[in-house]
């Protein structure tokens, strides 16, 4: 009974298919000398200038966000920032940051290294410093002691950053908290706790300590105070989180009421399937020998499967198959199948293991089929796969087996250039899974497919159709430049390509295409007005997020995230700014402007990537501009332009590239041994290094910015010299390599350089090429004339 209850509930097809669901959405994706001296004046002299600034700042948002707004027709109401004023708080913590504003180079250096001479550096300005600049010091060591388990070097030094009233008293008895109970002295942390909230309201904390408590009292035998705990703290949103109701579900256990714990556990497993919490619920259930059943661990690993986590998926898989008395031998030929295709994910599995996998006459035979046309692909039997998918097709028109089939088939097509077979397999895909993970991609494929074997009427048909159908979708604004050209340059009708130009201008104004876009309006000129295209009725433009650049000096989460930097606390910085009710009008540069002060340009970058302000889809009018310098910085910018003029280079071409290839991490080494800031090859460097007369190289030399760039510059150089001059061919052999694209050339049927782009097979390098281009003129557009 239960083998029969096993197979119908699951009917051993995929749960949560990774290639079913809902559309793709689009992924949009001071100066330091000026911070580090407004952090240097008292706390006074900050306070005497808030108003004022404020009034300055509103009115000139206001300005411009309104003339933005009305220019794209948005009516939303401008965003204002309270600026707090001066409390006991604000003030103490002010403090405490000037005090520790010389730590951050030594703690960074303790938490990256975690040397003997770290430590002793900054224990040493602890002792120098006493009080706050101590705190902080010792708030640095305890971090680093956890990292390194050193739990009661960690206890003893958050012990001494609490005493008086020190300014992160709440991360030192939290974290203090923390080290006694992974010490093994729960009852060093209950005191440390108990009432956290009340002695520290509004803290980060205030959430996660009841859960700490609750796990230092069962640490001591003690479920009955642990379950108080937790259902004193279970009645907001915190009960929902994972770490919570996994301490409930210990609680119970231990308290004996197991069906509870069993209950929680299960919900976690299958709830929470890739959290740390996942694997503990397991082990606790089998602990308590109420184990999951076979549905339950089935369900787990499609969903690592899901996740790409094939090599979890597959033990698990593995397990289930071997150990499960209760499987059917349908059953465990099945998960032999499943083992099989994490192997293949893994490139672990080879041609003749498929051969020797068992027939089965449900979904795992279409996946079985899906093996074998996966691996004739990769021995080039292309005739083989296209015959497996076309029974896949006759067979099983609705596995997810068959629609990963006609992706995998339509990719390997499109980079073959055999462009009639990759729109069938694409178009096929698309009628037959509309809502797939896919279908978006494959979809705009199948339409610049046709484009490119010049049926302009299907190609401008599917170009609409995108623009309705996926209207959230990257590949919007090339639907909305090439419907246009089509527009232009077959239909003649000049005036409706201004229409597609100007949408894609207004939606997408700093991407790759609008640029393009805007280069057709000027050709164009002026012609009669004409009314939009139904099609444009679809395109979405992206409402002022209405930031602002003045940022509340006297917020007590942004004096606490500054001396969470100070500490080289960094995993804090960002949630210590999100608990300002306002930070979503200027937390994210709050947070690239601490690193930037420590001259960590490529943490401040990453800080404003992470907010996910729809730049590309902003005009520079319509964010303040240092959000701007935040997200196209220019560090070492003499040296940068020095060297790219030298070369005759345009600078803002190399810092694009930078930007794409290293974010400005001097330190990068990338998985491909790239090096430095414009990522070399060693080999590469070597020889460069040879020909500009550089003496005695070293690979490591590449991290030295000045060497980086003076090699790169000239590897550039030489690149684009190699393709007569043409850029965009240079920076996609910068990305993929020479061989493929000499090949792409030789096809030699493009009209101009935009479509060679769009025609490049390998997504990466699609992408690549766009975003240098389209970044260039960003840092034209914020830097020229300065």
């Amino acid at each position: 009974m239960k083998q029969s209850s096993f197979r119908c509930a699951l009917q051993w097809r995929w749960i949560a298919g990774i290639a079913c669901g809902a559309a793709v959405s689009l992924a949009f994706a001071q100066s330091s000398s000026s911070t580090e001296k407004r952090h240097k004046k008292t706390t006074a002299a900050h306070h005497s200038t808030h108003a004022s600034a404020e009034k300055s700042h509103s009115k000139r948002a206001e300005e411009h966000s309104t003339s933005s707004r009305e220019r794209r027709g948005h009516h939303t109401p401008l965003r204002r920032v309270s600026m707090p004023k001066p409390t006991h708080e604000s003030i103490r913590l002010s403090h405490a940051f000037v005090a520790s504003a010389t730590l951050r180079p030594m703690a960074q250096q303790l938490i990256t290294s975690r040397s003997a001479a770290a430590y002793a550096g900054v224990t040493a300005f602890a002792a120098e410093h006493p009080g706050d600049g101590a705190a902080a010091a010792n708030l640095a060591l305890g971090h680093a002691y956890l990292l390194d388990k050193r739990y009661s070097d960690a206890e003893l030094a958050f012990h001494r950053a609490a005493v008086g009233d020190a300014a992160l008293s709440d991360y030192a008895d939290y974290l203090g908290a923390q080290a006694a109970v992974q010490g093994n002295r729960a009852q060093d942390a209950v005191p440390l706790l108990t009432k956290f909230a009340e002695r520290h309201p509004g803290s980060l904390f205030d959430d996660q300590a009841p859960v700490l408590l609750s796990n230092a009292y069962l640490a001591q035998n003690d479920p009955a105070s642990a379950l108080r705990v937790l259902q004193a703290a279970g009645t907001g949103a915190e009960s929902s989180h994972v770490d919570y109701r996994l301490a409930l579900a210990k609680t119970y256990q231990a308290a004996g009421n197991t069906t509870k714990a069993a209950d929680l556990y299960r919900n976690i497993y299958l709830g929470d399937p890739l959290s740390p919490e996942a694997a503990v619920a397991k082990t606790q259930m089998l602990a308590m020998n109420t184990p999951l059943t076979a549905a339950d661990r089935k369900r787990h690993a499609d969903a690592l499967f899901n996740a790409k986590q094939y090599g979890e998926a597959a033990e698990e898989y593995r397990a289930l198959q071997k150990n499960d008395a209760e499987l059917s031998q349908a059953d465990r030929d099945a998960l032999e199948i499943y083992v099989a295709v994490c192997d293949l994910r893994l490139k672990k599995l080879r041609p003749g293991e498929v051969d020797h996998l068992p027939d089965t006459g449900d979904d795992s035979a279409a996946l079985r089929m899906y093996l074998r046309a996966e691996l004739a692909r990769s021995v080039g039997k292309y005739d083989e796969q296209d015959a497996i998918v076309q029974q896949l097709m006759q067979s099983y028109p609705h596995s997810r087996w068959l629609e990963e089939a006609l992706d995998s088939g339509g990719n390997m097509y499109l980079i073959q250039h055999n462009n009639s077979r990759a729109i069938a397999d694409y178009t096929a895909l698309v009628e037959g899974f509309p809502q797939s993970i896919y279908a978006p991609k494959d979809h705009w494929h199948a339409a610049w497919l046709n484009y490119r074997e010049r049926r302009y009427p299907e190609a401008a048909r599917l170009m609409d159709e995108q623009i309705v159908r996926y209207p959230l979708g990257n590949e919007i604004p090339g639907a909305l430049y090439w419907r246009g050209r089509l527009y232009e340059d077959v239909e003649h009708n000049f005036s409706q390509a201004l229409n597609y130009y100007k949408a894609l201008s207004d939606a997408y104004p700093n991407s790759y295409y609008a640029l393009e876009g805007r280069k057709r309006i000027a050709i164009i000129g002026t012609k009669p007005a004409v009314a939009p295209a139904p099609a444009l009725a679809s395109v979405r433009v992206v409402d002022d997020p209405h930031l602002t650049d003045v940022l509340p000096e006297n917020d007590p989460h942004l004096i606490k995230a500054r001396l969470l930097a100070n500490a080289a606390l960094n995993e804090y910085i960002r949630p210590e700014i999100q608990l300002s009710d306002t930070s979503a009008s200027w937390g994210a540069l709050a947070e690239a402007r601490i690193y930037q002060s420590f001259g960590e340009d490529a943490r401040a970058l990453q800080a404003m990537k992470r907010a996910h302000i729809p730049f590309f889809s902003l005009t520079v009018d319509d964010v303040p501009m240092p959000y701007w310098e935040m997200e196209f910085p220019r560090p070492y910018w003499t040296q940068l332009r020095t060297d790219a003029e030298a070369n005759g280079l345009d600078p803002y071409l190399v810092a694009a590239l930078i930007r794409q290839e290293s974010e400005f991490n001097p330190g990068a080494v990338s998985p491909a041994n790239a090096w430095g800031l414009m990522q070399l090859l060693p080999s590469t460097g070597k020889s460069l290094a040879r020909k500009e007369g550089i003496r005695h190289f070293s690979t490591s030399q590449l991290l030295d910015p000045t060497t980086n760039l003076q090699l790169g510059t000239r590897d550039l150089k030489n690149s684009i010299d190699k393709y007569s001059g043409q850029i965009e061919y240079a920076l996609a052999a910068y990305n993929a390599g020479d061989t493929p694209v000499h090949n792409w050339i030789a096809l030699n049927n493009y009209k101009d350089i935009p479509e060679w782009v769009e025609s490049i097979p390998y997504t990466e390098t699609r992408e690549y090429v766009q975003s240098i281009m389209r970044n260039r003129e960003m840092y034209r557009a914020i830097y020229s004339g300065r």
